[in-house]
């Protein structure tokens, strides 16, 4: 593998970590009076991803896009086309209802593998589309870009140790590609399969990564949550920002905002502008002293499934126009995720107002231990409630119940854990004597093979040829970090 063709995903980190921590600009919210008399809103995201397989001549690594292209009597491969224009139709829709005087929005999460599998095909028609998304002063004001994991990783299954190395590789990507004023704009996480992990000490690591990596906020899905006492979340609760809190096994605490992704994953929800219409049916509440307008917040694939492929452009379309239609300043509007916080913020609203969630299934640890938490107090805790009840599990919870990214996947998990502790093994004690080794050829491949061994899909499909291409890919990573290391002695 070239320089030229690892993607870029590490380097900077010293540069990267000062801009998206710098301090965000303090402005007049400029349509503070128009939100005032709004009742309710609606926040609408689009995932998008392709992960990146061995599949290309001689195991090269191409984005499953392009093996789409390459193999169309395969499944549903002759969709390859059709989801390529998925990824940049936006760029048409979006400046078209702006031309009309219209105000859409949208939030978009674009995985670091699908943005290097555009590059890689020289699709330049969408990495253009992408671009006017990100960086158009026209346009930017309707759109926002969430951050993610950049191989698409899911969290309860990835180690910790590697959080800020998923989380650093994905803004460097897109800072790459769009430049430092639009990494500077991404305020919100989306987690991969909507998944958040329940061990404490794993999510109080994912809490912390992302509040170092400047992330102001994060969606979660509604079932994955629960309020601090166990209970489900109220009905009113779940269209108003919550304080996701972590407390790790040794006691110590962090909370970030967090926006509520609810009911299920169907994309029929999105692709027929469902979140509009529940939206319309919603009231301003009050939280503390203030009274806020309500906020439905709902993610979906943006290009699997025939309706996001056929029914979503007319479906956001229509639901402008009929929000244009209306006279009433009380309508209910679209808004984006930082869009909304921005108007909180101006209303002086404390933190502390909001309501306090943690992940589902950890009010049964806690009620398990008296007086101060320990590693040892919390691990004995968890080994009780499993012995209590088969049931319990700190497998965390995604935007689907009936899927375990862990169970009957130790042929990928093992490896994922082997090359993870290889990798830190070997490069953590030499960055801390020279944090340049991130811009070296042999360090930048290693990681590239770490990361996309944590891909998502490698257990999404089941057992067989997606399996066999995690064997691959640990096999090439592990290969990298052994010759590093006897270059490393030999010289």
């Amino acid at each position: 593998m070239k320089n030229k063709e690892l993607p870029p995903i590490c380097g900077f980190e010293f540069e990267i970590n000062k801009l998206v921590n710098k301090e965000r600009d303090s402005r007049q919210f400029e349509e503070k009076s128009r939100l005032e008399n709004v009742n309710s809103g609606f926040a609408c995201a689009l995932h998008m991803h392709q992960p990146t397989i061995p599949a290309g001549e001689n195991g090269k690594l191409i984005s499953h896009l392009q093996y789409m292209f390459e193999h169309t009597s395969e499944g549903d491969n002759h969709n390859a086309e059709p989801f390529a224009q998925c990824y940049k139709r936006l760029a048409q829709i979006i400046p078209s209802l702006i031309d009309e005087g219209y105000d859409p929005k949208i939030m978009l999460d674009y995985s670091g593998n699908l943005l290097w599998g555009i590059e890689q095909m020289g699709r330049e028609d969408i990495l253009k589309s992408l671009k006017l998304l990100a960086c158009d002063q026209t346009v930017q004001p309707h759109v926002e870009w969430l951050g993610t994991f950049w191989s698409h990783a899911v969290a309860s299954s990835t180690p910790p140790s590697d959080f800020k190395l998923q989380i650093t590789a994905w803004q460097h990507h897109f800072s790459s590609l769009f430049g430092e004023d639009a990494l500077r704009r991404v305020n919100g996480f989306s987690l991969p399969e909507m998944h958040l992990p329940n061990h404490p000490d794993v999510l109080f690591q994912l809490i912390k990564a992302l509040k170092e990596c400047g992330y102001r906020w994060v969606m979660v899905q509604e079932h994955s949550v629960q309020n601090i006492d166990g209970s489900n979340l109220r009905n009113d609760q779940k269209y108003i920002p919550n304080m996701l809190k972590a407390q790790s096994s040794n006691g110590e605490t962090i909370s970030i905002l967090s926006l509520i992704k609810t009911q299920g994953s169907d994309t029929k929800l999105v692709g027929q502008m469902q979140p509009y219409y529940e939206a319309i049916g919603l009231n301003k509440q009050y939280l503390g002293k203030h009274i806020i307008p309500s906020l439905v917040s709902q993610i979906a694939d943006g290009e699997n499934g025939g309706v996001m492929m056929n029914e979503f452009p007319q479906a956001y379309i229509q639901a402008y126009k009929r929000i244009g239609q209306k006279t009433d300043i009380s309508s209910t509007i679209a808004m984006n995720g930082s869009e909304y916080l921005d108007f909180l913020e101006t209303l002086d609203i404390d933190e502390n107002n909001y309501p306090l969630i943690q992940a589902v299934g950890q009010d049964r640890i806690w009620k398990k231990i008296s007086g101060p938490i320990t590693p040892t107090l919390v691990k004995k805790a968890i080994n009780e409630l499993k012995e209590e009840d088969q049931s319990f599990s700190l497998s965390g919870a995604s935007w689907t119940n009936d899927l375990s990214w862990e169970d009957g996947y130790i042929n990928v998990l093992e490896p994922i854990t082997k090359l993870s502790s290889y990798f830190h093994e070997t490069f953590d004690h030499l960055l801390v004597q020279n944090p340049s080794l991130t811009k070296i050829y042999d360090y930048q491949e290693a990681l590239l093979y770490l990361l996309l061994l944590e891909t998502s899909c490698f257990r999404y499909w089941g057992q067989g040829k997606w399996t066999e291409y995690a064997k691959t890919i640990f096999r090439k990573g592990e290969e990298v970090i052994r010759n590093f290391e006897i270059s490393a002695k030999s010289s």
